[in-house]
């Protein structure tokens, strides 16, 4: 009688179930031929009577002068000198500027000039991605939320390749199977990592996993399985590219072992400024009488600045034991907003507390002639964020002839800071002892010793230039074009 029950309940569920997963196919067929069908309305031929092919970027916040927008333009810009019938469109939340003033902020910051006019789609719903509206759930909440911005870009504009260069990959089905678009993505930084789930997975207190959480093993367990259940999400839709570049090796592994697409996923480094620091004299060292020691980095948690004034502050004290050349520790950053600016206002606490207030130099928002002058002028360029995804900062510190001292994790040590030609190029530390040890070994080398480092950290920057780029992005992004 039970087994009769089950089969008369089983068979109409299963039924309808089936009515709704056809319903469902049809539903989206439809909208994707109507999407096809604006397209064509949309789009007009162009000079020679063919439509131009639309490439499509998807970055919400193009006007920011972030590392992540010198990709975007330098992006934009090898596509229109390679290819001739390609017009590339920007989606962008930045409503507060024009296309002209956001084509200016890029030539102004980037000294990136474009051969072809940019179309810009200004997107209204910008709001669905900023963090602070989700202060739970965070990770689901942007994801969702770009969604629905990705369907407002979407109906604005069908393009004919669709390239997310700001991490957004939840957007990326919608673009494919709705759109009907042939999809490409750069991964600057995974949206969730291997290293994330075995820090919740270890209860280990972080700036993104707080002590209440990690002290609870009930939220520990429950965290867990969200990451877990993300992470799964999160391969699923990054898997529905046809091209997937990264920025380092260490972003290549962990998108390997979440979205599991090898035979399309490239690594294409950034393209680094490196010229601008390459023409800084490097000279031999004129003064003993000081050293400095320099940071470059924005003042985020995960920058780790009390490492730094930490291991500066053991430095300090061991130094004075003998009669040593004076040493200054500046820490050059941007302020984005209010937390920034209490940050540092923790960080001089810090240094109070440490008596190294009149060692330690805080410069804010810098114009960028003064952050050559102190990159010029230092011995040694510090880093300290764990699992770093790639490190501008770090690139053009070895650029500008500082002897580099970064974290020895993430992509100043898979990519970065490794020998070249055979030959060091900087040093790698992970806590408080042993960056205030490679420190005091560093400024205990001779002047020709340092710049011999100096010399061929120089010449192993050449990777990480704008042409250099150029190549492997043409390269990766060349099926799509076929």
């Amino acid at each position: 009688a039970c087994f009769r029950l089950l089969c008369s309940l089983l068979i109409p569920a299963l039924f309808l179930s089936g009515i709704l997963c056809v319903c469902l196919v049809v539903l989206l067929w439809g909208i994707r031929l109507w999407l096809q069908q604006r397209k064509k309305q949309l789009t007009s031929a162009g000079k020679d009577g063919k439509r131009p092919l639309l490439v499509a970027f998807f970055h919400p916040y193009c006007n920011a002068g972030g590392g992540g927008e010198r990709v975007l333009w330098c992006a934009i810009r090898t596509l229109q000198k390679k290819y001739r019938n390609v017009t590339c469109v920007v989606y962008t939340g930045d409503r507060d500027a024009t296309g002209e003033e956001i084509v200016e902020g890029a030539f102004r910051r980037f000294n990136i000039k474009l051969t072809h006019p940019v179309k810009f789609v200004f997107l209204e719903k910008r709001y669905l991605v900023e963090a602070s509206l989700y202060p739970h759930f965070t990770l689901l909440g942007q994801s969702l939320g770009s969604v629905f911005l990705g369907w407002e870009a979407l109906l604005k504009c069908v393009p004919d390749i669709y390239i997310d260069s700001m991490g957004y990959a939840f957007t990326l089905p919608l673009f494919k199977y709705l759109g009907g678009c042939r999809i490409g993505c750069y991964v600057h930084y995974p949206t969730i990592s291997t290293d994330m789930l075995s820090v919740v997975r270890n209860q280990d207190t972080r700036f993104n996993n707080a002590a209440f959480i990690t002290n609870n093993p009930l939220f520990s367990k429950f965290k867990l399985v969200y990451y877990y259940f993300f992470a799964f999400m999160y391969g699923l839709v990054g898997s529905c590219s046809d091209v997937i570049m990264v920025n380092s090796s260490w972003t290549l592994n962990h998108i390997l072992s979440l979205w599991r697409a090898g035979a399309c996923t490239s690594v294409v480094y950034p393209p680094c400024d490196v010229q601008t620091f390459l023409d800084i004299p490097l000279e031999e060292e004129k003064s003993t009488a000081e050293h400095c020691i320099v940071s470059v980095s924005q003042f985020r948690p995960e920058k780790d600045h009390p490492l730094q004034i930490r291991a500066f502050a053991k430095l300090l004290k061991e130094k004075r034991l003998g009669q040593q050349p004076s040493l200054k520790l500046i820490l050059i950053g941007g302020c984005r907003n209010q937390q920034d600016e209490e940050r540092v206002n923790n960080l001089k606490r810090l240094c109070e507390e440490l008596a190294v207030s009149n060692n330690v130099m805080f410069r804010i928002n810098v114009p960028f002639e003064e952050l050559k002058r102190h990159l010029a002028e230092a011995t040694i360029g510090l880093h300290t964020m764990w699992n770093e995804h790639f490190g501008i900062g770090v690139v053009e510190c070895m650029a500008a002839g500082t002897v580099i001292l970064a974290h020895n994790s993430g992509g100043p040590k898979l990519d970065i800071v490794v020998p070249y030609e055979g030959h060091i190029t900087g040093f790698l530390a992970e806590n408080e002892d042993s960056y205030a040890e490679t420190m005091a070994y560093i400024l205990s080398l001779s002047p020709d010793k340092r710049l011999e480092i100096r010399e061929n950290a120089r010449r192993s920057v050449h990777r990480f230039s704008d042409q250099h780029f150029e190549e492997t992005f043409l390269l990766s992004v060349e099926p799509l074009f076929k």
